[in-house]
């Protein structure tokens, strides 16, 4: 048997509130009695996939999350809390740059690297699995969920001009799932072209576009879960409310 790659998670906790209309970061709302963030760092810390963490979070936050949560709550795989930046895409890249170095206690330099959204708390070992599995085949993999919706294209003026077939469309989830040296690549390329891309008005929105943008990479769906949210809107906390009631 194959010795077990080190898989590492980066979880995001660095957004802001303004579309959930709060004051506070939506990571740190109450959802059942505790900050939404412990659930998805909770799934982590029971992972049998995952070992160990690095959760990236607003600068002036590092300190009250360390207290508040990361010791608060016992999250043992939590290797290092670390500032993100304005994009998410920034978030990501200081992750990767930290994964590889002496600064972690142990680098991840040849394993698989687990991006999530802290702001969705519904992360499962199943998820984990599956997409641990597909990562060790593929090299690439996101977790998703086929669209239950048509979906049109719309032209500047917000006039329908396709209608794609919806057998083909997914709604991308996360985690994203990466070897290491593949998403560290291709975000130091991502970094040393930013700024020609942004004079390309090309907006990276998540990390399987980076892979997809810089190298030749195929990435792999994954079939995850439509309970798997992430928390946006006002909305999207009444649903996980009734998720977590629903057990």
């Amino acid at each position: 048997m194959d010795k077990k790659k080190r898989c590492t998670a980066v979880v995001l906790a660095a957004g802001s509130g303004s579309r959930m209309k709060s004051a506070a970061a939506k990571q740190f709302m109450p959802l059942g009695g505790k900050p939404l963030i412990c659930y998805a760092l909770q799934a982590v810390e029971e992972s049998d996939i995952i070992d160990d963490c690095i959760l990236v979070t607003g600068a002036k936050d590092i300190v009250w999350v360390t207290e508040e949560i990361v010791e608060k709550y016992h999250f043992h795989k939590v290797d290092t809390v670390i500032a993100g930046g304005e994009e998410r895409y920034a978030s990501v890249a200081s992750a990767m740059r930290l994964i590889v170095s002496e600064d972690m206690r142990v680098p991840n330099r040849d394993g698989y690297v687990f991006v999530h959204d802290g702001a969705r708390p519904f992360l499962t070992e199943k998820i984990l699995r599956d997409t641990y599995e597909a990562v060790k085949k593929y090299g690439a993999c996101v977790s998703a969920v086929p669209s239950k919706d048509t979906v049109k294209i719309a032209d500047e003026e917000g006039f329908v001009t396709e209608t794609p077939d919806r057998s083909r469309i997914w709604n991308m989830h996360t985690p994203q799932v990466f070897e290491t040296k593949l998403i560290t690549g291709a975000y130091a390329a991502l970094e040393k072209n930013l700024r020609e891309l942004k004079q390309e008005g090309v907006h990276i929105t998540d990390d399987a576009m980076v892979v997809e943008y810089f190298t030749d990479h195929r990435v792999k769906l994954v079939e995850g879960s439509y309970e798997n949210i992430k928390l946006t809107t006002p909305e999207d906390r009444i649903v996980a409310e009734r998720i977590l009631a629903a057990g």
